[in-house]
């Protein structure tokens, strides 16, 4: 059976005494058998360290990548079930592309699908082809940087706690791979009429607002900023920075995208601040090509650097 010995990396963390990331280099190329045999192991070590990053396990593609991830035994995510509004391709049937927003668009710091009532338990991304710069992925704890709001923002994490937040957003009638909250109400909602999309919209508790071009302007009902994750811990579990920050393109504006579940608007100052906190703790994933990292989203906020050159890096979600 092939094991894993960690191994350091520049500017790894520590959170107490688990290293952030965790990095584990195998000894040579893994088997879904040899994963199954040390899920449970692996396992136990995601939830104390929050991300591991996996080296030298000769995954080389997306079938690949796709039998790494069925070798853990967790259920699937499927994207095309899920409410996110990124554009992404699958390759597989449990593997697709990341966000496929322009190189030199930030995405900047999230748990996935925080925004939607539904969000997947872990992610895996593969790098399949390292950018010739930049392209890292930053990684946040959540427990940590909650700790360091109620240090510094104790004002504003009461409102988060009493309050939750509204997410608002414009979705095209057809995909818009130049934003990075580009995909279609049609596949975001998974329907293929009007009628079909408002009744699923009511469902899910959703307001909405159709539009002249056949965009939809959307808004949750009030979800939670902060949660317990199952790990015990508690964390600043949202898509609050990446709103605010990020969801900006011809039919969106960050900071009109997202409220405090009453409705009031987040206070620009508190909102800033937060942001520079979370990424005084990022660390930059280095990513190499073969490199697998497995998340768990509820612990871990994640984003993407800019970048240039040719990037591949494909993710796969699960729910446990």
């Amino acid at each position: 059976m092939v094991r894993f010995e960690p191994q350091p990396v520049t500017d790894q963390q520590h959170h107490g005494d688990a290293a952030f990331p965790l990095v584990l280099v195998a000894e040579g190329a893994v088997s879904p058998q040899d994963l199954r045999a040390q899920s449970a192991a692996l396992m136990e070590q995601l939830a104390i360290h929050g991300a591991i990053l996996f080296r030298g396990c000769g995954v080389t593609d997306a079938q690949g990548f796709d039998d790494f991830v069925a070798g853990f035994g967790l259920p699937n995510f499927p994207y095309k079930e899920s409410l996110s509004n990124a554009v992404r391709y699958n390759r597989t049937p449990r593997v697709f592309t990341a966000n496929e927003a322009p190189r030199n668009v930030e995405i900047f710091l999230h748990h996935e699908m925080a925004q939607t009532p539904y969000f997947p338990s872990h992610l895996f991304f593969f790098c399949e082809q390292a950018a010739a710069s930049g392209g890292a992925t930053p990684l946040c704890r959540s427990d940590a940087l909650l700790k360091q709001l109620e240090d510094q923002l104790p004002d504003f994490v009461r409102r988060c706690r009493e309050r939750g937040a509204r997410y608002s957003l414009t979705m095209p009638a057809e995909a818009d791979a130049t934003s990075g909250q580009g995909r279609s109400w049609r596949q975001t909602l998974n329907v293929d009429t009007k009628d079909a999309a408002e009744a699923r919209l009511a469902t899910l508790e959703y307001d909405w607002q159709w539009l002249p071009d056949d965009a939809i302007r959307t808004t949750t009902p009030a979800l939670s900023l902060i949660r317990h994750a199952p790990s015990g811990n508690e964390v600043f579990f949202n898509q609050l920075i990446a709103a605010f920050c990020g969801w900006q393109d011809q039919r969106n504006e960050g900071t009109r995208s997202v409220t405090y579940g009453d409705g009031q608007a987040f206070d620009d100052a508190d909102v800033q601040a937060a942001v520079k906190i979370a990424y005084e703790l990022v660390f930059d994933l280095p990513w190499e090509s073969g490199d697998v990292a497995l998340i768990d989203n509820y612990q871990v906020m994640h984003g993407r650097r800019p970048f240039s050159g040719q990037r591949s890096v494909l993710a796969s979600l699960c729910r446990a």
